[in-house]
C-alpha cells in the first residue's frame, strides 16, 4: 500500500530566459547586411494542475525539487530561441498552496484548475529587435531574465460532504465500509486508521462523499496523537458526525464525555467546526450492553440539539435511516451555497503621475556626505538592469539611455543626488555620473548618446550608380589621333615597323 502524504514542502524554480544574440548578416556581395540576431526564448513556468486521478502528495515527498526548462538563446539569421518546457505538477483536488510563513497562494478545488506557481524569465532581445533609425547596427543584445524560485508548502485537505469523527476504535472505518464501496483497513486495536478514508454513499437520489478522520484523543488540537495531522481534512466537510463507541470498556468513558471532549478539541482547532457537529451515531448496538446504553443517553444527547441514530456497522441495522438523514443535511447545505458569479475582470489604470519607479535614500549610506547612497526601485529599472551585459560598453550606454528616458536621472537630481553618489538598482550598485545637464536640450543632443551603436559605413553611400560607372569607364579610354602621314620611305628595308 502506497504511503499517504498530505503535506510537503517543495522547492520550485522556473526556467531562465534565453539570451539574445548580437549578429551581423553575412552574405556574398552584401558586406553590410545589417543586424540579424534573434531573441532568446522565455523560460518555462512551474504550474499546478488539479488531477482527479491523484489522491496523495507522495510524488513530491520523494522529489521535492521541481524545475522548469530554460529558454534557448537566439541565433543569427533572425532565428529566435525556443521557449522552455513547462513543469506541470499534478495535485489532488482540495490542495492548498502557501508560503512557509503561512500566506496562502492558491486553493485548488475544481478538476483541471491551474495556477502558475513560478513564472519563467523573459527572453532577451537580439540586436535585430534593438535596431532603429538612430542605432542601426547594435553591437549588443539583452540578457535573459532568471526565472522565479521559491519554497512552497503544499497541503491536502480532503473534499468530503460528511466527516466522521470520534475516538479510536469507534467504528468509523467500519461505517464507511458498510455504507459505501470503500474498503479501509479494519482491526480490533486503536489507531488502525492512519490515513483518511473516503467513500461515496448513495441514498435515494442523492450521492455524497463521506470521510473519516484518524482517531481524535484529548489534546489532539495541541499535537497529541494523530489528530493535528488530519484535522485539516474536516475543514471542508458540510456535516460532521460524531461516531460514539457504545461497547467501550475503558474506565471513565461514556457517550456524553466523549462528545464533550470532541467538541472541545474542535473548538480549539477551529471554533466554527462545532456548529457543524449536528449528529451523533451510536455504533455497535449489536452488543447487548450497547443497546441498553442507548436508551439511557438518547434523551440527554437530544437535549444538546443532536440527532441520534443507533446503528450497527456489523449487521447494517439503522444504516438506511442514517443515510437518508445525511443526504437531507447535505442537500440543505448545497441549497444554501451562493450561486457562482461570473468572473469579473477589474482594470486598474495607472495614475497619470505614476512614473513606475521610486528613488529613496539608502539607510545604509546615511553616515555623512561621503557615504551618500540612493536606491531606485521599480519593475522596469530592475528588469532593465537584469537584462544588461555590463561587460559591453554599448549595452551599458543603452541602459543609460533607457533610464534617462524613464526620468531616473531627473528624480535622482531632485532627491539631492550628486555626481559620484552610489546608486543601487536591483543587485547592481554604481557611481552616478549625470548626463542630463540643465537646459532645454534633449539627452541625445547634450550627452551624445544618440549615436551609440551606429555604423558610419552604413550612412555613407557604398554602391556606385550606373551613370557614374559609365562616366568612369569613358574617362579611362584614351582616343587615338593620327598626327603624322606615313610614306613608303618611312618603311624600313628590313620590313619592321618603326619603334
Amino acid at each position: 500500500m502506497a504511503a499517504f502524504v498530505d503535506r510537503v514542502v517543495v522547492h520550485v524554480a522556473a526556467g531562465n530566459g534565453g539570451h539574445g544574440v548580437a549578429s551581423i548578416h553575412r552574405e556574398k556581395f552584401k558586406p553590410l547586411g545589417g543586424p540579424d540576431g534573434g531573441n532568446g526564448g522565455n523560460g518555462g513556468d512551474v504550474v499546478l494542475e488539479v488531477d482527479p486521478s491523484v489522491h496523495t502528495l507522495l510524488d513530491f515527498h520523494h522529489r521535492p525539487h521541481q524545475k522548469a526548462g530554460n529558454g534557448r538563446p537566439g541565433e543569427g539569421s533572425n532565428r529566435h530561441g525556443a521557449r522552455g518546457e513547462d513543469r506541470v505538477l499534478r495535485v489532488p483536488a482540495g490542495t492548498v498552496v502557501s508560503t512557509p510563513d503561512g500566506r496562502v497562494i492558491a486553493d485548488l478545488v475544481g478538476a483541471g484548475t491551474r495556477v502558475v506557481l513560478a513564472a519563467g524569465g523573459k527572453g532577451g532581445l537580439g540586436n535585430a529587435a534593438l535596431a532603429n533609425t538612430r542605432r542601426k547596427a547594435p553591437g549588443f543584445a539583452l540578457l535573459g531574465e532568471p526565472g522565479e524560485a521559491l519554497d512552497a508548502v503544499i497541503e491536502l485537505k480532503s473534499i468530503a460532504d460528511v466527516g466522521l469523527v470520534g475516538f479510536p476504535s469507534a467504528g468509523k472505518s467500519s461505517l464507511i465500509a458498510a455504507m459505501s464501496a470503500a474498503r479501509p483497513k479494519i482491526a480490533d486495536y486503536p489507531f488502525t486508521t492512519l490515513v483518511p478514508n473516503l467513500g461515496v454513499v448513495r441514498s435515494g437520489d442523492v450521492s455524497f462523499t463521506m470521510a473519516d478522520v484518524p482517531g481524535l484523543i484529548p489534546g489532539a488540537s495541541e499535537g497529541k496523537g494523530l489528530g493535528l495531522e488530519f484535522l485539516r481534512h474536516i475543514e471542508r466537510c458540510a456535516v460532521l458526525v460524531h461516531v460514539v463507541d457504545m461497547a467501550t470498556m475503558e474506565p471513565g468513558r461514556d457517550p456524553e464525555s466523549d462528545i464533550e471532549a470532541l467538541q472541545h478539541e474542535l473548538a480549539e482547532y477551529r471554533e466554527d467546526l462545532v456548529g457543524r457537529l449536528g449528529m451523533a451515531v451510536l455504533n455497535k448496538i449489536d452488543v447487548p450492553d450497547g443497546r441498553d446504553l442507548v436508551d439511557l443517553v438518547r434523551a440527554t444527547l437530544e437535549e444538546r440539539g443532536l440527532q441520534v441514530f443507533p446503528v450497527s456497522a456489523a449487521t447494517g441495522e439503522g444504516l438506511r435511516e442514517l443515510g437518508f438523514a445525511l443526504a437531507a443535511a447535505v442537500e440543505e447545505h448545497r441549497a444554501a451555497l451562493p450561486e457562482v458569479e461570473p468572473v469579473r475582470i477589474t482594470l486598474t489604470p495607472r495614475a497619470v503621475d505614476d512614473s513606475g519607479f521610486t528613488v529613496e535614500r539608502d539607510p545604509a549610506g546615511e553616515g555623512g556626505d561621503d557615504e551618500r547612497a540612493f536606491v531606485v526601485r521599480g519593475v522596469k529599472p530592475e528588469r532593465w538592469v537584469r537584462q544588461t551585459d555590463f561587460t559591453n560598453d554599448e549595452a551599458v550606454g543603452f541602459l543609460a539611455d533607457r533610464l534617462n528616458r524613464l526620468g531616473v536621472e531627473e528624480q535622482l537630481a531632485k532627491a539631492g543626488a550628486r555626481p559620484g553618489d552610489a546608486v543601487t538598482i536591483g543587485d547592481v550598485t554604481f557611481d552616478w555620473v549625470p548626463t542630463l545637464p540643465a537646459g532645454t536640450l534633449t539627452v541625445e543632443e547634450t550627452a551624445g548618446l544618440g549615436g551609440r551603436g551606429t555604423d558610419a559605413r552604413i550612412d555613407a553611400p557604398h554602391r556606385v550608380r550606373a551613370e557614374e560607372r559609365l562616366a568612369a569607364k569613358k574617362a579611362r579610354r584614351v582616343p587615338y589621333e593620327l598626327t603624322e602621314t606615313w610614306t613608303d620611305e618611312d618603311i624600313p628595308e628590313d620590313g619592321q615597323d618603326q619603334p
